[in-house]
């Protein structure tokens, strides 16, 4: 069976037998705060186990690295919108040890773009249209490095208000523990 086929066909009993019902809640996050995080497959049921989150409690944000990568892309417009739309007062930005972006080598990925059929010529006209591939597509050397510079934009946005709590954390791929980067205000001292 295909992986689409496998997925339709659980998708239609989930519905038929309503398990949706459990995950009913609001677009409004209860507990008003939105997490940027990394798409690294061991935090999708880790992170929010970790964090004491449930469905309908964040707005959870992911993309490679939890970077903010341009303070006017798409991830910056999903926070303000949070923030100004759907009532988000806080900002957490969770990167993860062992991450895919430290060190990511831009050649390595362009090479295996070019071994799965994207040709000379695309990468050319790229380059020629201004697209710079090899810093676009290059991580950081340790993944504090990725967090602090992702606080450091979403904190100075022109767009967000000033008193914006943003905090910075990386979580443990493994355990699940966070070991905090930068606090917006000071945790209670027996936390950390």
């Amino acid at each position: 069976m295909s992986l689409i086929n496998e997925i339709l066909s659980y998708n239609k009993d989930f519905v038929e037998t309503e398990q949706y019902q459990e995950f009913l809640t609001t677009k409004f996050p209860d507990k008003k705060m939105v997490v940027v995080t990394c798409m690294d497959t061991r935090l999708v049921e880790l992170l929010p186990k970790a964090m004491n989150l449930h469905n309908g409690d964040a707005k959870i944000i992911k993309n490679a690295g939890a970077i903010v990568s341009h303070p006017f892309g798409s991830l910056m417009r999903s926070i303000i919108v949070a923030v100004y739309q759907l009532e988000a007062d806080e900002v957490f930005v969770i990167g993860h040890y062992d991450c895919g972006m430290t060190g990511l080598n831009s050649d390595v990925v362009i090479a295996n773009a070019k071994a799965r059929g994207i040709s000379d010529d695309v990468i050319e006209t790229l380059g020629h249209a201004g697209i710079d591939l090899k810093k676009w597509l290059t991580g950081f050397n340790h993944v504090r490095d990725g967090i602090e510079k992702s606080v450091n934009i979403i904190r100075n946005h022109p767009l967000l208000p000033k008193n914006l709590p943003v905090h910075g954390l990386i979580i443990d791929p493994e355990t699940g523990r966070l070991d905090l980067v930068d606090a917006a205000y000071p945790p209670s001292p027996e936390l950390l």
